[in-house]
């Protein structure tokens, strides 16, 4: 067992709810200082309730306290909101807590918002230097790794071109190249595996796997639970903000499934602009005869609406769609750049596709949808894991029998004949 490399005391992070955090000078904090008691008076005397002015505020994180020994590999997993992000930032000294504190043994690198910190106008030599002098690297250290971030990136014809031009596939690969070649004894990683194209995907699990194997101690965020099984051994649940669980992979990733399946699912979702890429997914919502609902009979129609803004004017937005198990194995995938598909006339900056997929052929069982928007050919905005669905049992033909669950994940409106040999 190795030394103890993060130790996490009663973590808390408090926001505030509809206010833009403000820059201070000292002479703001000695004025907050000096009239923060005449405030709470006059909100005493003007019979304003205690509660009413705590409800602005949010906690984030509350009372979390946790160790993690040198070399190990740990997920963190949760539902959205949970606060997860919010303790990798915190680790990462992007933010400080509102209470309790954290001590870290080594140096820590962090793949957080993957491009962040990168200038468009620069090209993509600059933004290397760039980027990795943001991110913690020296100079002698990007020189050496130079080569190496960038035949990982597959993007060595366009080196030379300002990276405003390239597409966000591209732009997102050099970013996550150039992060994941910071060597650092402590690397916290959120759900950044998700870039590019399925073979790129696939590299960059195999980068994070070289990671792990070298006795790095890194904290992994992520939605996709088979991820999780193969590079971690243990796990920190988060639920609400606060530490629900705390062992090994299975025990931690079971326990999540169960309390997801036993929760209430909502029919639409909203979502915050990303860091970067346009165009980006606003909302989600699943339909099924007409009206808004998470819920399915075997058998059920469903449909899919996305509405989408972007920065600049759009005619042909892509809307990729993936049905998994919560368990986190592909079943299903539709999408608008395999078919032919209507497109606008004009070029918009918000808009709303609805996927039609028809009767759903799921067995009984909670799945998840995965959602891809981008323009033309290219990928800007994934939602792992976007909004959850659940299809229950019923007798589609009608016999008074239902199929066993585990029989598949499918089943089929199938039709028998019979003919003499």
């Amino acid at each position: 067992m190795g030394e103890v490399a993060i130790r996490a005391v009663g973590l808390g992070k408090q926001y505030s709810i509809g206010e833009r955090q403000k820059y201070k000078a000292l002479r703001d904090t000695l004025t907050d200082a000096l009239y923060s008691p005449f405030r709470i008076i006059r909100s005493v005397l003007e019979g304003i309730p205690k509660d009413s002015r705590e409800k602005s505020s949010i906690w984030a994180l509350k009372d979390v306290s946790f160790e993690i020994n040198e070399g190990e590999v740990v997920g963190v997993i949760g539902r959205n909101g949970a606060g997860k992000s919010t303790l990798l930032k915190i680790l990462s000294r992007i933010t400080e807590p509102s209470e309790g504190y954290v001590d870290l043994r080594g140096r820590v690198g962090s793949l957080l918002e993957v491009g962040t910190g990168f200038h468009p106008e620069l090209t993509g030599r600059e933004n290397v230097y760039l980027n990795g002098s943001i991110i913690g690297m020296k100079k002698q250290e990007i020189d050496r790794k130079f080569d190496e971030i960038v035949a990982f990136a597959e993007i060595e014809q366009f080196l030379d071109t300002p990276v405003k031009f390239y597409s966000s596939g591209m732009y997102m690969r050099l970013a996550f190249s150039v992060a994941a070649h910071l060597e650092s004894e402590i690397l916290v990683v959120d759900e950044v595996l998700a870039v590019g194209d399925a073979a790129f995907q696939k590299k960059c699990l195999g980068k994070m796997n070289d990671v792990a194997k070298a006795g790095r101690t890194v904290l992994f965020v992520s939605h996709n639970m088979p991820i999780i099984r193969s590079l971690c051994r243990s796990c920190l649940l988060l639920e609400g903000g606060q530490l629900a669980l705390t062992g090994s992979t299975e025990e931690c990733s079971s326990f999540y499934l169960d309390v997801q399946r036993n929760g209430k699912l909502p029919a639409s979702v909203q979502f915050d602009k990303p860091v970067s890429g346009s165009p980006w997914i606003r909302s989600v919502t699943l339909m099924s005869k007409g009206i808004r609902t998470s819920s399915l009979r075997m058998g059920d129609e469903l449909s899919v609406t996305v509405h989408f803004n972007c920065d600049a004017p759009i005619r042909h937005p892509r809307l990729g769609i993936v049905i998994s198990t919560q368990e986190g194995e592909r079943v299903l995938c539709a999408s608008n750049r395999f078919q032919s598909s209507p497109t606008y006339s004009e070029a918009v900056n918000e808009g709303c596709i609805s996927c039609h997929l028809g009767m759903v052929p799921l067995m009984a069982n909670r799945y998840t949808l995965t959602l891809y928007l981008g323009d033309r050919l290219d990928d800007s905005h994934r939602i792992e894991n976007a909004i959850t669905f659940e299809v229950t049992e019923y007798d589609c033909w009608g016999q008074g029998k239902l199929p066993p669950r585990r029989a598949s994940h499918f089943w089929w409106p199938t039709r028998f004949e019979f003919a003499s040999s």
